[in-house]
């Protein structure tokens, strides 16, 4: 994802989303030893536990490393250095997946070694960004959004729109995330573009005309989890563009009666995806460890204990709440990430 955030040290999946690119440089981290015949996963805090790890190591005579990235840079970065020879299996969002499969760095996915995708549920069927053509490169694991979060005190009803962000009504007393891609994104959905990754010239300008006319109402942006939640609860503020569900719960600790909803022009989404390796030492080891990920007891223990979406067990889901994934625009790589950092510029710059 194109978000920017924290330390990498022990980095929850939700803290790397809010990290971004500032983390490319930072030192990964391995967890045991590495011997030469251990399986080795690169992937996020959370998503490599005991749970499945032991029970995989068990089953396959087998130990495992584990690299901790801290980024989604990061975690390309490593892969790239040594040409995907370094991991054998690797888990990142739908926004990277071109870019993986451009460099030659991960393999298409036998199914029939994968039994467990069987447990997917439908709204991890089909996903575009996962696919180039007939061959499939990751099967989904893990997701989440950035909703809209709201103060229940100046909204007793959930607003519906987000168009609230837009709304005169409430100058000053909204604020939004300071990410180029994001924004870009987000404008687009609500301008109703049917594809907001890949945008005509006629679109950007667009776009760029809403994104002004929002900066007028903000209070201002800001750049991170923390800052969000310190600003929103300090300010008095009605309305966010949030950087994800667990804002909602920092805002709890602060007094604030917040709550998020996801409105109906949808809203954008994570999807974590494991994927194999184009340098596995042994693919069919590495097939294993991804039908293993998508055992329902690991898609449970996702929801229940890491506050995750899962894409195997729709009860965890339902109990936890994630029940919104057929309403979210799941991140693609956007067709010029340059021109849309120069135009976020010019948003920001506007008077």
């Amino acid at each position: 994802m194109t978000a920017s955030r924290k330390s990498t040290s022990g980095l929850t999946r939700r803290q790397a989303l809010a990290f971004g690119a500032a983390a490319l440089a930072t030192p990964f981290i391995i967890r045991g030893a590495r011997a030469a015949g251990d399986f080795r996963i690169l992937t996020w805090e959370g998503y490599a536990e005991p749970e499945w790890v032991k029970p995989f190591e068990e089953k396959h005579g087998v130990k495992t490393s584990v690299v901790y990235a801290g980024s989604v840079d990061e975690m390309f970065a490593k892969m790239q250095g040594s040409q995907g020879a370094d991991f054998d299996v690797v888990a990142f969002d739908t926004s990277s997946f071109a870019r993986y499969i451009d460099a030659s760095l991960i393999r298409p996915l036998d199914l029939s070694k994968v039994p467990n995708a069987a447990n997917l549920l439908p709204a991890f069927h089909a996903v575009a960004p996962l696919m180039r053509g007939k061959d499939q490169y990751g099967v989904p694991f893990a997701w989440g959004s950035l909703p809209l979060v709201y103060d229940k005190a100046a909204f007793p009803t959930a607003p519906d729109s987000w168009s609230v962000m837009w709304d005169p009504a409430n100058a000053q007393k909204i604020i939004a995330l300071d990410d180029a891609n994001n924004s870009i994104v987000l404008a687009a959905i609500l301008l109703g573009f049917k594809d907001p990754f890949h945008l005509t010239d006629e679109q950007f300008d667009k776009v760029k005309e809403k994104l002004i006319e929002q900066k007028k109402l903000l209070l201002t942006y800001y750049a991170g989890f923390d800052d969000g939640v310190a600003i929103f609860a300090q300010s008095g503020i009605k309305a966010m563009f949030s950087m994800g569900e667990p804002q909602v719960p920092g805002l709890k600790a602060k007094g604030v009666d917040a709550a998020f909803v996801i409105p109906k022009e949808g809203a954008i989404g994570w999807l974590d995806c494991w994927t194999v390796s184009a340098g596995t030492k042994d693919v069919d080891l590495a097939h294993a460890w991804v039908d293993a990920c998508l055992d329902r007891k690991v898609g449970a223990y996702l929801s229940d204990k890491k506050s995750y979406g899962n894409t195997t067990d729709g009860d965890a889901n339902t109990r936890n709440g994630f029940t919104y994934a057929d309403k979210l625009v799941w991140l693609q790589t956007p067709e010029n990430f340059e021109k849309r950092i120069a135009v976020w510029n010019e948003v920001k710059a506007a008077p």
